[in-house]
């Protein structure tokens, strides 16, 4: 896309639980306006748990009356770590990857005693998400996350976020990640260069 990317090793649970992760994504956001980079010439991304966190950093900025990236592009986001979605259920027996007990193990190393699961910082689905950035949601047809997605996009909607969501058929959970060797995989990105050309 000829873009400079800044990839981040943010800290991870159970070593490093909650609030640990939005630290660090703020730390980067810092050192990118120290760069005298504006904030309408960045953009936000994230897949999986990664989604999750760039939804969190967007409510932090916005809560501190600062300015947002120019859009978010978000890959299968896990935005619900109170499992109520309900393909959870129905995608269970065709997603190779991801499972209702897997999630369980990664929600209870996270979120510390005391803190909600539907907290809005904790899983942003349900964060008020007014005034957030342009996004793009890009989930696969066969994954469990899959209305931990649409769901995101329906409240973003309602808030009149502009947002756009691909479902890819058959797609399972993060299936960008594997584009050497998957053509649907370069297809998704693709869509998402174009996506955020069209942003900036």
């Amino acid at each position: 896309m000829g873009m400079r990317t800044l990839a981040i090793d943010y800290r991870r649970a159970p070593e490093h639980p909650f609030p640990a992760q939005h630290e660090d994504a703020l730390a980067a956001w810092r050192f990118l306006r120290r760069q005298g980079i504006a904030p309408d010439r960045i953009v936000v991304g994230g897949d999986s748990a990664g989604g999750n966190l760039t939804l969190c950093l967007v409510s932090i900025l916005r809560a501190a009356g600062e300015r947002l990236p120019r859009c978010l592009w978000l890959v299968s986001p896990w935005t619900d770590l109170s499992m109520s979605g309900a393909t959870l259920s129905t995608k269970d027996s065709i997603d190779p990857i991801i499972h209702r007990a897997y999630l369980e193990e990664l929600a209870t190393a996270y979120v510390p005693n005391g803190v909600g699961r539907r907290d809005p910082l904790i899983s942003p689905l349900f964060a008020d998400l007014s005034g957030f950035p342009p996004m793009l949601i890009q989930v696969g047809s066969a994954e469990t996350l899959l209305s931990d997605a649409t769901r995101l996009a329906e409240a973003a909607g309602a808030a009149d976020v502009k947002v756009r969501l691909e479902i890819w058929p058959h797609m399972i959970h993060a299936w960008p990640v594997w584009n050497a060797g998957l053509s649907a995989g370069r297809r998704a990105l693709h869509s998402a260069g174009m996506f955020v050309r069209e942003c900036l």
